[in-house]
């Protein structure tokens, strides 16, 4: 895995150009390894992604006593499913900064039954876990906060679940609800198990991720439009045999929008029309602001068609991806303004914030709200120290901002702590590098 410094000189871009094959998918990967673990059977997954995330759900698996191999050194794994019960039943696990890996494994493990507690670095025990909490406790669970009381760390012991339908809130993260979904077949061994949603659920291309993959596992779900979704009894995981991890559409985001704002074309691959991913819908924002978009079965193109447009949307179902369109406002013709966006202030650090603070640094106009951010670009974009918060969609994002117009003013620009891309995308300023054709030092 790279490593790099504690900060990274990015030197000015004037053109964008090339082809990016993209790491796999985040929310596939850490959703098709819980599964798979939980299946009947043994599952061999193709192109996982290689990051922090993944790292931790698999030494998370591994504690729990769950079977696994990497074929050589390649991103190809075999995972021998222990068909809905951990071998393991006492356990310390360790889960980062992953909320795709903290919050399913909450909801199984509670279920399923045993003596575990999870904690993670001291981002991820600011990060609110209460909603997902109270509503397995409700049905019979027993979990219990070790800290600050909605948070992390948790100590799961065992329950006794009296009840198979349970509610939970949605407009603080879609991924409670895709833990109860993923565990509920787990709880439906002998009943029914109904999920109903309480208020208006955020981030819905998420849930529709977790009901693809839950169903390629052989479990199926009756869904209430967006109000409740229904496992019948005596249904179990059972694995596909082989499953393929798409390329991660929020990745894609950075080298599409490089393609928009500096000549490009620019195209991804890994990930394209027929993706499971609602990141995908990135591509329709920046077709709003004026680029040139193509696509294939499993590529993307993104191409400039001149000076970008401001932009007034709601972004509620694609928070991760918006992070980039707030950075390429600062090359539009105007005032851009993100909508709906509150579910940023509970990512990996506070983004609304975070990214606001950024952008002034850059010498935009930036007014902040509760749920939305609008962004004013400068007449001419300054040299900065951007810091990135100890979360990797900062670090990406902000890499776009020494393209084009930037570069012929002499912008410079630093990233603080780059390693963060680890995360998700550990060789991402390499491949930045290699279509903005800059060399990194």
């Amino acid at each position: 895995m790279k490593h790099y410094p504690h900060y990274l000189d990015l030197k000015p871009a004037m053109h964008a150009k090339g082809v990016v094959r993209l790491p796999g998918s985040k929310s596939i990967s850490n959703r098709t390894l819980l599964l798979a673990a939980l299946a009947q059977g043994t599952t061999h997954i193709r192109d996982l992604l290689a990051s922090d995330d993944t790292h931790v759900m698999l030494m998370a698996l591994q504690k729990l006593g769950v079977k696994w191999e990497q074929i050589g050194e390649s991103q190809d794994y075999i995972v021998h499913g222990v068909d809905g019960s951990f071998p393991v039943h006492q356990a310390d696990l360790f889960m980062g900064n992953a909320g795709t890996a903290i919050r399913p494994l909450t909801a199984a493990l509670a279920v399923t039954g045993g003596d575990y507690t999870l904690h993670g670095v001291s981002r991820m025990h600011e990060r609110p876990i209460g909603d997902l909490v109270d509503a397995l406790n409700a049905i019979g669970t027993h979990i219990e906060y070790t800290g600050e009381p909605g948070y992390p760390p948790l100590h799961i012991q065992r329950g006794r679940i009296h009840a198979h339908e349970m509610s939970v809130r949605g407009n603080v993260s879609s991924q409670f609800l895709t833990a109860l979904l993923m565990a509920a077949p787990l709880m439906a061994r002998e009943q029914d198990v109904t999920i109903n949603v309480i208020g208006e659920l955020i981030s819905k291309p998420y849930i529709e991720i977790t009901l693809n993959l839950i169903q390629r596992f052989g479990v199926e779900v009756q869904r209430n439009g967006w109000q409740s979704f229904t496992v019948k009894a005596g249904q179990r995981y059972i694995s596909p045999g082989n499953i393929h991890v798409e390329g991660d559409a929020s990745s894609a985001s950075y080298f599409l929008a490089a393609g928009a704002i500096a000549g490009g074309p620019v195209r991804v691959e890994g990930v394209g029309q027929d993706s499971i991913q609602g990141d995908v819908r990135f591509v329709e924002a920046l077709e709003q602001m004026g680029a040139t978009i193509r696509m294939g079965d499993n590529w993307i193109e993104a191409e400039s068609n001149g000076v970008l447009r401001a932009i007034d949307a709601d972004f509620n179902h694609i928070p991760d991806a918006a992070m980039t369109i707030a950075v390429a406002a600062l090359y539009a013709d105007g005032p851009s303004i993100l909508r709906n966006i509150g579910s940023w202030r509970v990512k990996e650090t506070d983004r609304i914030s975070a990214m606001a603070t950024e952008l002034r640094k850059l010498g935009a106009i930036v007014e902040e709200g509760e749920d939305y951010l609008k962004v004013t670009p400068p007449a001419e974009i300054l040299s900065a120290a951007i810091d990135t918060y100890d979360d990797h969609r900062m670090a990406m994002c902000f890499s776009l901002a020494t393209l084009d117009g930037a570069a012929r003013r002499g912008n410079k620009e630093r990233i603080n702590d780059p390693q963060c891309v680890a995360k998700t995308f550990p060789e991402y300023f390499e491949a930045f590098a290699k279509v903005t054709e800059e060399s990194l030092f």
